[in-house]
This record gives structure tokens, sequence and C-alpha cells, in this order.
């Protein structure tokens, strides 16, 4: 296989914009023909609950299941699969989730209120929702860190139940993937996926209970299916492929950086690896290790295919240039693979998830770093974050007035009221006012 033809770049240079945007533009709509399926399912699902479930499963999972109790695993399979490990799988599972844990109780939200001088007390109490879905790729995609970063911040926030769903097409289970449910504190397992999964979820049938919240990755019908349901539950977000920009000061070892850009290639061929530096030469040490380097991987063709139709290797004046470039893309994962990050730090506005030196290598961040790796995706760093504790939380305002705190201000709700024609609320806020 002949190396990738990676595209160059130089920052302001004849079509740079037009070529940068064609490159980073990613369009996450459905077609006609995937919305047409995953409506269809949606709405079966809603009609006739496990039947349908099962009937779609059994057909796209090639299963031959009689009813959704065949489809449920309980907290002794669960348990089976975490003392099936081998001991140095268990350790790396429980290490991950002892690190995600810890990181993730740091942004736990707090209720809080104050009283004013008349006695008026004003406040937030936050809550946990009551039950989330988890939606997990299955077969040979099954990620089971996926498992602990998005039920670990649920379980963390107080989640009081938390139900996975997980296909296992032609009956293939990933006990990994099991074993990270049970590490997690998932409550309920269900070996189904596709829309009717999330069908299931937002809608509940007579085994799957309904949730408040769906999240985790899935394919297209999966994206589909949660845009379609969101605003019966909610969801966490529609995510794209998967992206890496590394900015780099020419100094790091080049074959670091050319694994590092690997590293999201080789998840599927629409991810995207940019490296950013102002050293033209390094840049081209760095295409040198992706050619040698390449041979080497199991994954080639996925990341010969990424590298070639979006990855890019872009020559700027200085860091400052490459810091413009940072905000303007947004990336999903951003490397500072420079000899101060700290420095940078400061002018980065919009990225899902900051790696800062020369040994903070992506991967650590995937699966054992501690924070959460569910991040947002094409450019949308510039309004999102990554996945939390607080997804899961809800804050309530608390309002107490006192009398007097209500004659004072029932005046001026009064006059903003009869200002906007709503004389209801007017006189409801003069009742409360104290006669002269």
């Amino acid at each position: 296989m002949s190396a990738p033809t990676v595209t160059r770049l130089v920052y302001g240079r004849g079509d740079f914009d037009a070529r940068l945007d064609q490159l980073l533009a990613w369009e996450t709509v459905s077609d006609t023909s995937v919305n047409q399926v995953v409506d269809g399912v949606l709405a079966d699902v809603r009609r006739r609950g496990d039947a349908a479930v099962v009937e779609y499963t059994n057909r796209f999972d090639r299963l031959s299941t009689a009813d959704m109790a065949e489809l449920e695993m309980g907290p002794e399979r669960l348990q089976q699969a975490l003392d099936g490990l081998s001991d140095e799988q268990r350790q790396a599972l429980e290490t991950a989730a002892q690190r995600v844990r810890s990181y993730h109780e740091h942004q736990l939200q707090q209720s809080w209120q104050y009283t004013e001088a008349d006695g008026t007390m004003l406040g937030q109490q936050v809550t946990p929702m009551d039950r989330v879905g988890i939606y997990v790729p299955g077969g040979k995609a099954s990620y089971p860190s996926s498992v602990l970063m998005n039920a670990i911040p649920a379980k963390v926030a107080g989640v009081s139940e938390i139900i996975m769903v997980v296909p296992t097409p032609d009956g293939e289970i990933n006990e990994l993937v099991m074993a990270a449910a049970c590490l997690a504190g998932v409550d309920r397992v269900f070996c189904v996926g596709g829309a009717q999964a999330v069908a299931a979820l937002a809608y509940g049938t007579e085994t799957v209970p309904r949730v408040d919240k769906i999240v985790g990755p899935g394919n297209i019908y999966v994206a589909t299916a949660k845009r379609a349901v969101f605003g019966l539950v909610g969801i966490d977000m529609i995510a794209g492929p998967s992206e890496i920009l590394v900015v780099c000061d020419g100094q790091t070892d080049p074959d670091w950086v050319a694994m590092d850009l690997f590293s999201q290639a080789e998840h599927d061929e629409d991810a995207q690896s940019i490296l950013i530096c102002p050293d033209a030469a390094y840049l081209d040490a760095v295409s040198a290790s992706i050619a040698k380097l390449l041979p080497t991987m199991e994954r080639r063709e996925i990341i010969t295919k990424s590298l070639n139709d979006r990855a890019a290797l872009i020559e700027v004046a200085d860091l400052d240039q490459a810091v413009e470039l940072v905000n303007r893309i947004a990336p999903e994962h951003l490397e500072l693979s420079v000899e101060d990050p700290d420095a940078l730090l400061p002018k980065i506005r919009h990225a899902g998830a900051i790696f800062m030196g020369r040994y903070t290598a992506e991967a650590l961040g995937d699966y054992c770093a501690g924070p959460n790796h569910v991040l947002p995706t094409s450019g949308t760093a510039r309004f999102s974050s990554p996945l939390g504790v607080y997804d899961f939380q809800k804050r309530s305002s608390l309002i107490r007035f006192s009398a007097d705190g209500a004659s004072e201000l029932g005046q001026t709700a009064s006059v903003l009221a009869r200002g906007e024609g709503l004389t209801a609320h007017a006189r409801s806020a003069e009742y409360r006012i104290k006669p002269e």
C-alpha cells in the first residue's frame, strides 16, 4: 500500500481558507432513506413495544430471540464478566474507573440559597435525574471505556437507575463491556441496538423502562433516532467523526506526533487528524514518519483513507497563528505539543479537551486520565462542553418572598406586567402590595 497523500497547506497562502473549510466540512444530517427507516422503527416500537424491539433485533442483529427476557443481562451475568477477566484487564479497568470517578466527583454541583434583608429567600436546588439510558456500540466496535465515561458521571450525579443498551450482532458479546457495566454500577442491560433501542428508552416498553435522557455514541441510525426523540427525552449530543488537532513547535519526536495522528485516524475513515507547526522541515519529518510507521498498523487501510480524505499538515508563521487556527477549528481533541503549553492555554477559547505538553498523548484521555472522552465534535466546541456530572443534574430555582419583599417588588412587577399588557400578572402581584 502506498503512503497516504496528506493535504499540505500554508496559512494564508492561495485558496487556504476555501481548502480548509472544505476539509472541515461535515454534514451530520441523515439522508431521506435513513430518516424513513428510523421514523418507521420509532413509530412501530412506540405502538407495539417489546414485540417490535424483539423483531427488529432479530432482523438487524441476525438473532432468533423469542422475547425480551432473553435480551436482558442480569447482575449475575455482569459480575461473571468482571470475574472472568484476566488480572491485567481487571486492574486496568478498575484503575480507569477509579480515575474517572475521582475526576467527576469534583464536578458535583451543590444546592445554594441566600436571604435578603427583608427576609426574601432566593436559591437553587440541584437534583439528579431519575433514570438515564446509555447506548453502547456492540460487536467488534465495542468500547468498554465508553461505558465508564457515560455511566460513572451519572452515578456520581446521583441518578437512581442506569439502563444500558448494547447490540450483540450474531450473538457476539464483548465481555469487557459487560465487566465495565458491572464496575460502573449499571442497573440493567439489554442486548438491543439501533433505532429500536433508542425508541425503547425514549418511549418505554413492557420491559424497558422509559428514561429521562439518552447518552452514548452510535451509528447514523442511532444518531438520527436520538435527534428524533429529543424533546421527549434529553440527549447528550449528535456527534460527528472523531478529531485531533496537534499544535507542535517542531521539537517533539515526529514518530510520536505521527502516531498521535494515527490514534484518531484509526477510528474510522471519516475521522480527522490535523497537525499545525511553524517549521516546514518538521512537517516533512512527520510525513516521513507517517510513511514509515503506517505499514506497521493493523488498521492501516482505515488510517490511509482517513489521512487521504480529511487530514492536513498546516504550516503557520508562529504559534500565535496556530492558536488563531485552533479557535477557528474548535477541535474535539487538542494536543499542545510544545515546550510551554501554559503560555498558550489562556489564548485557547474553543476545544473539547486540551492535552498539554509532549508527554500527554490524547490516547491517555480516551481511557484513563480521568476527564470525560465524550466531547463536542465538528466545531461544536464553540458552544458545547464535555459530558460530565452536570449533564445528569437538574437545577430548580428557589423563590420565597417575605410579606415586605412581596409588597415592594409587587410594584415593580405590576409596572412591567401592565407595560406588557398582561393585566392578570399585574393584579396577581398587586394583591400582595401592602396598603399605604
